[in-house]
């Protein structure tokens, strides 16, 4: 019986070992896997890092461009306010001129007719 143990005792050292390296294995794996999370982890914490800098930049940005349109707004009335005092102050000239021009040529009527006037005479 002896050798019989003997043999049992062979298998289950060999058993042994065999669950001992798979064991050796799995450990490794596990570290393996452990280090890819960790990786990961710190992969998406830059990222979310990443995106967190990208959202302030993209609120920054709106605002700017939210002041420059409040600004454009504001230029372009008053551009339009001076386009009109322009041309109120146009129109105020030509009306200082039309009249004038019309007592100018009503002049130059009245001095052609007395003139062609005094020549029949």
């Amino acid at each position: 019986m002896a050798p019989i143990l003997a043999a049992r005792r062979r298998e289950g050292a060999g058993a042994e070992e065999e669950l001992r390296k798979r064991y050796e294995e799995m450990e490794k794996e596990l570290r393996s896997s452990r280090e890819r999370e960790e990786k990961m982890r710190r992969e998406l914490e830059r990222t979310w890092e990443r995106l967190r800098v990208a959202e302030e930049a993209e609120e920054r940005l709106s605002s700017q461009l939210g002041e420059l349109e409040a600004e454009a707004v504001d230029d372009a009335r008053a551009y339009r306010a001076h386009i009109t005092a322009l041309m109120n102050q146009l129109t105020a000239a030509t009306n200082l001129i039309r009249p004038s021009s019309a007592v100018s040529s009503s002049v130059r009527i009245s001095s052609n007719n007395h003139n062609n006037c005094r020549d029949s005479l």
